[in-house]
């Protein structure tokens, strides 16, 4: 069965995409090189003309701006992960046709929006009707986590995030997935935080070692790594105590929303439900806690098996 589940497949798509050229151009975390000018939602905030049309732009924070027409197909065609893509609402002609096309493959989040809401947060002023944001780490693949546990010789251990939205919670999880020793982590595309540079300062490095994923859907994710002989536990209050579970062998840790928890399409394809004993007044832990607390009960009985 290893032979078949730990099988590498080196010919990810995803590379590193640096400055890239052509009629547009990108600024990693929101700096405009030339003049020194900080990007964010505080200066568009600030430039917002209260008479503009009420289309609400979501600047994905300390993420990595892309402009003009060329930077943003090469950047699509070069594997770059982007998040979001604005586009000049009406705007029809080919080549923006053609990056509509690219980003319907790539599956990102595309907005139309006025021409003046595109000069309000373009820092180049040529942005041709197009400016992508792109994550501002690159994201890796499946197959690099079970790549990485069959290197080590070991059962692969992974952390699934159903839609955590603080970047501080991701980048601790990611954190503690590394130092517990696990072999990546799983985010979902949508309604979720992303690599941003926040996550990655709160990894504290464990974002340069540790795989992390980005999927369609969390659902549709477990029941294709169940087919590679992964079993999954989930967090909830409401589980059994997770010192009466088998945590050991192929496992999928599930990390909820810090607020509402796993959702319940996720939980329903969960083979196991875990709670963490509580022995205070408070029920409840910060969801990277949660997550720390669980992993290493995975790691102690992994051991114990192991004497």
């Amino acid at each position: 069965m290893r032979d078949n589940n730990f099988k590498r497949n080196d010919n990810k798509g995803a590379k590193s995409l640096g400055k890239v050229s052509g009629n547009g151009r990108s600024f990693d975390k929101g700096r405009d090189n030339d003049h020194g000018r900080d990007f964010g939602k505080d200066r568009y905030k600030n430039r917002r003309n209260d008479s503009a049309d009420d289309e609400e732009i979501e600047i994905p924070a300390d993420s990595l701006a892309i402009e003009g027409r060329n930077a943003v197909v090469e950047a699509f065609r070069s594997g770059k992960t982007i998040d979001k893509l604005y586009v000049l609402d009406g705007c029809t002609d080919g080549a923006v046709s053609t990056i509509r096309r690219e980003a319907k493959k790539a599956g990102t989040i595309v907005k139309f929006v006025s021409r003046e809401r595109l000069d309000q947060i373009s820092i180049t002023g040529k942005h041709q009707g197009v400016i992508a944001f792109a994550a501002a780490y690159d994201y890796s693949e499946i197959e690099d986590i079970f790549a990485k546990a069959e290197a080590e010789g070991k059962a692969p251990f992974v952390l699934i995030l159903d839609n955590i939205e603080d970047p501080h919670n991701l980048g601790a999880i990611i954190r503690s997935a590394n130092v517990a020793g696990a072999h990546g982590v799983i985010i979902p595309k949508n309604r979720a935080v992303g690599l941003t540079a926040t996550v990655a300062k709160t990894s504290a490095g464990a974002l340069n070692y540790t795989p992390v994923v980005k999927v369609t859907n969390i659902s549709k994710t477990i029941e294709d790594l169940k087919k590679r002989g992964m079993w999954f536990v989930c967090a909830d209050m409401d589980g059994k105590p997770m010192y009466d579970l088998d945590l050991t062998g192929p496992i999928g840790l599930v990390i909820g929303n810090e607020g509402s928890g796993v959702s319940r399409l996720v939980r329903e394809k969960c083979d196991m439900i875990a709670s963490i004993p509580v022995n205070g007044e408070i029920e409840s832990l910060n969801a990277s806690v949660a997550a720390g607390v669980l992993a290493y009960e995975i790691v102690r009985q992994r051991r114990v098996k192991e004497v």
